[in-house]
């Protein structure tokens, strides 16, 4: 998001106001983003273009999944996005040892009363971080399928609905590195987003320094906007209008994946749905009320390129995901 676009005073305010009168007040979708947005930045410095694809996966009502080299602020985004609303919070340090379990909970028994209690797990929660997802095993993985897919749980035969919003902010290390297990297609395919955020410019990397020489930006982080605002702001994303011509071209997009050379598994019908999903949160994030082929193209590949399988040979060759989508928008021509 253009930092200009973001009212000044409202920043001056968000400081100064008290906790509780940010929290009664009723904000417009627009005043939403903006506040999120110049909380994230009291902390996270020269990230704007991942702060805005953050945002939009949560508005589209998606789940992000941030892949990177560590120590580039992949968990401090989740973090500081989590600290700005007034909603819960949980974390879960995915390790080898990790169980299905300790995600989603256990029945204990009570002796007193002779009988059994369920001891909800992390996953109950409005907002979750799935932190170095890649280092659990499948098994364990796989505790977060019906999750992010349906908004509900199985446990012990009984299904549980998890709390509206639920949004799960993943990260992992590249797959190269040791002790890690690669996510399986079926759980990339629930992830709406996928991105990196990469080393900040040398200025911006000298801001943190300064910014955490006494203390952690982190810790002075208050809320500025409630479940309610965020209710709302996905609401309106749905009333974002896209004409049929563009839905067209979404499906052509994800659709051409299916049939490049090399490619072992293109995208999914649910790759379309996410890349409507997040144009029309894009556009309401832009001031708009209709999607341009412009929020199309600015969200294509981080909604598309994690979902695609292909075959080591090409790869061999340096056929890359990326590559692959970019080519195909390209490709294919824009409805007029």
């Amino acid at each position: 998001m253009d930092i200009s676009l973001i009212d000044r005073d409202l920043v001056t305010n968000i400081g100064t106001e008290s906790v509780h009168e940010i929290m009664s007040s009723t904000l417009s979708p627009r005043e939403t983003f903006q506040r999120i947005t110049s909380n994230i930045q009291k902390v996270i410095q020269g990230q704007d273009e991942p702060i805005r694809k953050l945002l939009v996966a949560m508005a589209s009502g998606g789940h992000v999944l941030l892949e990177d080299y560590p120590g580039t602020g992949k968990t401090t985004l989740a973090k500081v996005l989590a600290q700005s609303i007034d909603a819960q919070f949980k974390r879960i340090q995915f390790t080898p040892d990790l169980l299905p379990s300790d995600i989603l909970g256990v029945s204990v028994f009570n002796p007193r009363e002779q009988t059994f209690r369920f001891h909800q797990g992390p996953i109950f929660t409005h907002i979750l971080l799935a932190d170095e997802i890649n280092r659990a095993s499948p098994r364990t993985q796989s505790a977060l399928l019906e999750a992010m897919g349906e908004g509900q749980v199985s446990v012990e035969g009984e299904r549980k609905t998890l709390e509206d919003p639920f949004f799960v902010i993943a990260t992992q290390n590249p797959v190269e590195f040791r002790g890690t297990y690669p996510l399986p297609e079926a759980q990339m395919d629930r992830f709406a987003l996928q991105f990196t955020l990469g080393y900040v410019e040398r200025e911006a990397e000298v801001a943190i320094l300064s910014a955490r020489q006494t203390d952690n930006p982190l810790d002075h982080i208050q809320p500025c906007v409630n479940i309610q605002d965020i209710l709302r702001l996905k609401e309106a994303v749905t009333n974002v209008r896209i004409s049929e011509e563009l839905k067209g071209y979404i499906v052509d997009l994800v659709s051409a994946t299916r049939s490049v050379e090399g490619m072992q598994l293109g995208a999914s019908p649910r790759a379309s749905l996410s890349l409507m999903k997040a144009a029309q949160a894009h556009a309401l994030l832009e001031g708009r009320e209709f999607v341009s082929p412009d929020d199309i193209h600015e969200l294509a590949v981080p909604v598309i390129a994690h979902r695609l399988v292909i075959d080591p040979q090409a790869r061999f060759a340096g056929v890359s995901s990326r590559a692959v989508v970019e080519d195909i928008i390209k490709k294919i021509p824009v409805p007029t």
